[in-house]
């Protein structure tokens, strides 16, 4: 059988260029220097830059590459606008908290307990894919000046984090938060940043509130189920209310169509790609599969509609993945009621059908997580030696079933379409409150960050509008995949010319400073301020080897 592992990022396979780029950490000042430009006469127009204060998740806190490092801080979009700012004789320093870690810590790769510690994925263009970097740094506690910190992004927050006392309680708590918080036990990332009497802020949060449930691949509670429209409502006119006391005015920003994100992106649906000896192989492996379908549809009255989705036939080609689907009937009940019946299932058929009791291949439209990729094509029964054994997971093996425990998880590996609606759902909810918010509250303005994202991703006007985004990103999506950008083509992925980080979520350098020069830009004509945009070609895209 032909090898499977390495053919799952089909993505990544057709659009890595490799280009020359540079990742050493003491550069990072000499870019932020190069792209300063100081200029006289700068004003805030209506705004007071003098203590500007970012609050927001791992987007805010620099967080790329699945971890927090060096790099990534001085990359945040806030830091750049804080730069900017100072550039223009608008304010102080932009302090952050920082991780002084080159690798910083990764949690998808780490094992405390074995003494392995990974840090920041790089892009491995011989798979293509992600690898972790090692050493990695434990998160450890931040010993500058608390009282003078600037930004206030932390991994992981969502809405209600950044009201809640005692967020960062140690050992309990969000690590991240706990390690510069000014008492974790008690005080919230709210307070804190309000105890800096900020004249200024900008605030994204929310995303991890629909974020979360489509990296779990949909497993657990409908987002709006777990976080309903008024309790969203009340947090975020909470946080809003208490910035607006101060005085300071801001721009919030809406929840992104997280739907977009190469995460969900980079693995097709189809992602298994045969020659024709190694499909007629595998189909004469499972063609008793199919025939104990059409069994327990003639002799156990099944339903033949349901039974035909769940039939497996490889071709020449790509293929779709073959998954476990949690949702779907138990078929083991009925197996065993045609199993020592006269033309039925010997007891060893009968055994060799448990990994089909509940699976059924992909089908177009649903979304695979860039996690699974590490996992298609390995072998299920662990021998990965020559990667031609009869067990490939996603193949022969469904994707969700453990072969040695008989266990299920397959529907932490893709989404749905009735997944995927739920999350259009909550996003368009969410993002509708905050809209709303804004508009209500004087000195708040709203950043609509779906049309860049629907021009990057290259969304039809139909694309966009079934994905309930805004009207402004209806008309901004073009069709065209990806964008140009002070003359360089940015693409709406991980590849070194893309606009995200290695781990299909966040921005990476370039991106955040797309971000940044997008923000200022909104802040000068809607403060009447002349903030001065980076040169984004100077920073990186992804790390790669």
């Amino acid at each position: 059988m032909k090898k499977l592992r390495y053919i799952f990022f089909g993505l990544l396979s057709t659009s890595l260029i490799i280009t020359s780029c540079d990742s050493e950490d003491d550069l990072i000042e000499e870019r932020l220097n190069e792209t300063a430009v100081v200029e006289e006469d700068r004003v805030s127009g209506s705004a007071d830059f003098t203590n500007y204060v970012a609050l927001g998740n791992s987007l805010t806190a620099g967080f790329m590459d699945g971890a927090l490092y060096n790099e990534g801080q001085m990359a945040s979009f806030p830091n750049i606008i804080g730069q900017q700012m100072v550039s223009a004789g608008l304010t102080a320093d932009f302090n952050q908290p920082d991780i002084n870690s080159v690798n910083g810590f990764n949690s998808t790769f780490s094992n405390i307990g074995a003494g392995v510690i990974a840090g920041k994925t790089i892009l491995d263009t011989s798979i293509p894919g992600p690898v972790p970097t090692f050493p990695g740094d434990l998160i450890t506690a931040y010993t500058g000046d608390k009282s003078s910190l600037n930004n206030f992004g932390v991994p992981g927050a969502r809405v209600a984090s950044l009201i809640t006392p005692g967020y960062g309680f140690p050992d309990v708590g969000n690590p991240y938060f706990s390690r510069f918080a000014t008492d974790p036990s008690t005080t919230s990332i709210l307070a804190d940043a309000l105890a800096t009497n900020p004249t200024f802020y900008t605030l994204w949060i929310g995303s991890n509130d629909v974020l979360g449930y489509a990296l779990a691949g949909g497993t657990g509670s409908d987002p709006l189920d777990a976080y309903s429209q008024a309790q969203f409502t009340a947090d975020y006119s909470s946080i809003i209310g208490q910035l607006a006391a101060t005085g300071s005015k801001g721009v919030v920003i809406n929840v992104p169509p997280v739907l977009l994100i190469p995460f969900l992106r980079a693995v097709p649906y189809n992602a298994i790609t045969l020659d024709q000896a190694s499909a007629d192989q595998l189909n004469t492996s499972l063609a008793g599969v199919n025939a104990a379908l059409d069994a327990i549809v003639a002799f156990a009255g099944y339903d033949a509609s349901d039974a035909a989705r769940r039939k497996i036939s490889y071709s020449e080609g790509p293929n779709p993945i073959l998954v476990i689907d949690e949702e779907l009937t138990d078929l083991g009940p009925f197996f065993d009621a045609i199993t020592g019946v006269p033309g039925g299932l010997t007891p060893e058929q009968r055994a060799a059908l448990m990994p089909y009791e509940q699976s059924r291949p992909l089908v177009e439209g649903e979304l695979v997580l860039l996690s699974a990729g590490a996992v298609l094509g390995t072998e299920a029964d662990g021998d990965d030696s020559d990667m031609t054994g009869p067990t490939p997971i996603g193949v022969a093996v469904p994707l969700g079933f453990d072969v040695f425990t008989g266990n299920l998880s397959g529907d932490q590996w893709y989404l749905t379409l009735a997944e995927q609606t739920a999350i259009v759902t909550a996003r368009a909810t969410y993002s509708g409150v905050i809209a709303g918010i804004a508009a209500a509250t004087p000195g708040v303005e709203m950043y609509d960050i779906q049309p860049l994202f629907a021009d990057i991703a290259g969304l039809t006007s139909a694309e966009a509008t079934q994905l309930a985004l805004s009207s402004a990103a209806i008309s901004a999506a073009d069709g065209d995949q990806g964008i140009t950008y002070e003359g360089v083509n940015i693409a709406p992925d991980f590849s070194p010319s893309g606009i995200f980080s290695t781990d299909g979520v966040h921005p990476n350098p370039r991106g955040h400073a797309i971000l940044a020069n997008e923000l200022i830009n909104f802040i000068n004509e809607k403060f009447g301020s002349n903030i001065p945009t980076v040169n984004t070609t100077v920073y990186r895209t992804v790390l790669f080897q």
